[in-house]
């Protein structure tokens, strides 16, 4: 299975799966495929799937166990499960659990790796020791992979996180001392828990960027994005991060949630009404971020720009894929 040898860095990419046999193929390969001066340590953490996920698992294991796959790294130890989970989070611990290496990530089974992302983020985290987190671009794609947009990330500050999505998850890369030193993943989390680590990391450890796309991030109909079942969890999740991360409920997060509860109550006529929305979401705005601050809190002032305003109208799409992160939605 070309196991690395002991003299080589190893880095522990954990992958949580569910029914994803549509994509699942294209992440595997986006792994197993890197090239550079490292161990792939792979564990793929699938939670019972009912489609054909675990015959395309075993397909990449047999593959390379029987040296059918051209391996370009120092080693690759693939392992898997799988076996029912309480959610992704539980998953990815579960994962953590069993890795080896010195430096972590996730990709999700509908994300993939550009090719020389681990060597990028091997060779800047040697050449910074002190840094806990790394993180690079991405590139938003559909279901088929075309491209759609880029998903351009900001320079690691820690009041910034608090009112936009400045890291890209499958972009991300972190030392198994940070991760252990923070704790690990929330279990209680289901949506944001990459929002939370970035965030509990970042107030222990040195986090940067690296300028260049090193992972895909895909939006289809189904992830937890943009589906319409699991739109308002997620935004609600974030915001009660923020909240007791930083005591503050910045307007920005509360516009996301107040967007999607009006655009799922409206009546049919009015939900289809960009200005109607819009308007009905500013009013909720208003009087919850009231409540949820006590009043005024003067950190929104730094919110009130134009660029945020022209996103009122705009779809949740439309802001995560348009060239200015400073958006008023995340992905988990």
């Amino acid at each position: 299975m070309n196991n690395p040898g002991p003299e080589f860095p190893v880095i522990s990419i954990i992958t949580p799966s569910y029914n994803q046999g549509a994509f699942l193929a294209e992440t595997i390969e986006s792994v197993i495929a890197q090239e550079g001066d490292f161990a792939i340590d792979y564990i793929i953490v699938d939670g019972g799937s009912s489609d054909n996920s675990v015959d395309i698992i075993k397909n990449y294991d047999a593959r390379l166990h029987n040296g059918e796959w051209p391996v370009k790294c120092q080693g690759i130890t693939y392992r898997w499960v799988s076996e029912r989970d309480s959610g992704q989070t539980d998953a990815m611990m579960k994962g953590f659990r069993m890795a080896s290496g010195d430096i972590y990530a996730w990709l999700n089974s509908d994300d993939t790796y550009l090719p020389g992302a681990l060597q990028a983020a091997f060779a800047f985290l040697h050449a910074h020791p002190d840094t806990g987190l790394m993180y690079g671009d991405a590139h938003y794609v559909d279901s088929s992979g075309a491209g759609i947009s880029s998903y351009h990330t900001e320079e690691f500050d820690l009041t910034r996180l608090a009112s936009a999505n400045i890291i890209c998850q499958p972009a991300a890369f972190f030392r198994r001392d940070s991760f252990e030193t923070v704790g690990g993943l929330d279990g209680t989390l289901h949506f944001a828990m990459d929002y939370d680590l970035w965030i509990r990391i970042g107030r222990s450890f040195p986090c940067r960027r690296v300028p260049r796309p090193l992972a895909t991030y895909r939006l289809h109909e189904t992830s937890k994005t943009i589906s319409s079942g699991t739109l308002y969890k997620n935004s609600e999740e974030s915001l009660d991060i923020t909240i007791r991360h930083f005591g503050w409920a910045p307007l920005t997060r509360v516009y996301t949630s107040c967007s999607i509860l009006c655009k799922a109550n409206l009546p049919g006529v009015l939900a289809r009404n960009r200005f109607t929305v819009a308007a009905a979401a500013m009013f909720c705005s208003l009087f919850r971020s009231l409540y949820l601050n006590r009043g005024f809190n003067c950190n929104d002032l730094n919110l009130l720009t134009g660029t945020n305003f022209r996103k009122l109208l705009k779809s949740r799409l439309e802001i995560m894929t348009s060239h200015n992160n400073d958006n008023l939605s995340r992905k988990p």
